[in-house]
């Protein structure tokens, strides 16, 4: 059993940066923070504290940082502590390719859904094609703003029932570069929209309601229920999207969801019971069946 860290007070010294980031770290991983994360966790707010960039901090880990830098990495510290996720405390989360904001009513978006954006190129013929993506239940427009990325001909539709969501995708698409490129609706999932499209995504929700209270801190008390709670089973939201695909989705187009790490059989039987064949199963980097992705059956 793990004991509540002592409160991190200001450093009594000036501690190079090294020393500084092993202080914080082993902070951390009292706290309850895995070690390797801790780590990771350390350094980014060593250099939120002290104006870094990850270069900076590689070229001179010696330097001494100062009285105002430690008092400031200190309540870092102390937040990072209680659990709150390091994207929540910087506001903003390194996904894909890029530096996003991340907003306190939105889903903080983690590499499992990474896995997402890596299956659907690997299935795309061309990436220069003028290709027309929707993403449902957008959250902060991860998804989006990654595909286009890596998509330069593409346009896209970002929806979403939360307007916080909305103004978050809205707000990262202007950060990318993307504005003239997607529309922000916001809206339930695919209701009033009208096709077709090249490719639907989503990571909707798909906790089951009975096991939000057992998910580690940094998800269950920092990330919205709106974009957690996926009903009993976790298969709610998959099955009201799942029933507008086979209109919204050109006959030759791809649909992709990120799944839970138990549900890629029963995502395909839903998708295969509206006449789709799955194309491919991803995996992310745990080995997790984490995304499905298919097309519409051929006659």
């Amino acid at each position: 059993m793990r004991r509540d860290p002592a409160p991190f007070s200001a450093i009594e010294r000036q501690p190079s940066r090294a020393e500084a980031i092993a202080q914080v770290a082993a902070y951390l991983s009292d706290s309850g923070v895995e070690a390797a994360q801790a780590q990771d966790d350390a350094r980014a707010l060593l250099r939120a504290a002290a104006g870094l960039s990850r270069l900076e901090l590689a070229m001179s880990p010696q330097a001494p940082i100062t009285d105002d830098e430690a008092d400031r990495l200190s309540r870092l510290a102390a937040r990072r502590a209680a659990r709150e996720p390091v994207s929540r405390i910087l506001g903003e989360r390194g996904f894909w390719t890029l530096d996003l904001v991340v907003s306190p009513q939105v889903l903080d978006p983690r590499p499992d859904t990474e896995t997402l954006v890596e299956t659907v190129l690997a299935l795309l013929d061309k990436r220069d094609a003028p290709l027309s993506i929707l993403d449902l239940g957008a959250g902060s427009g991860a998804i989006t703003c990654a595909l286009l990325s890596e998509l330069p001909a593409a346009r896209a539709i970002a929806v979403d029932l939360s307007p916080h969501a909305c103004a978050a995708t809205a707000e990262n698409l202007a950060r990318c570069g993307f504005t003239d490129r997607a529309i922000v609706v916001r809206g339930r999932w695919a209701e009033s929209l009208a096709g077709p499209f090249d490719v639907i995504v989503s990571n909707p929700p798909y906790v089951r309601a009975g096991d939000i209270s057992t998910l580690d801190p940094e998800v269950r008390l920092y990330d919205p229920a709106l974009a957690l709670d996926g009903g009993r089973d976790g298969l709610d939201c998959y099955r009201e999207i799942v029933a507008d695909v086979a209109r919204l989705l050109k006959s030759d187009g791809l649909v992709a969801f990120e799944v839970g790490s138990d549900q890629a059989v029963s995502v395909a039987s839903l998708l295969g019971a509206k006449g789709f064949a799955i194309a491919r199963v991803g995996r992310d980097a745990g080995g997790h069946e984490r995304v499905v992705a298919a097309r519409p059956a051929q006659p």
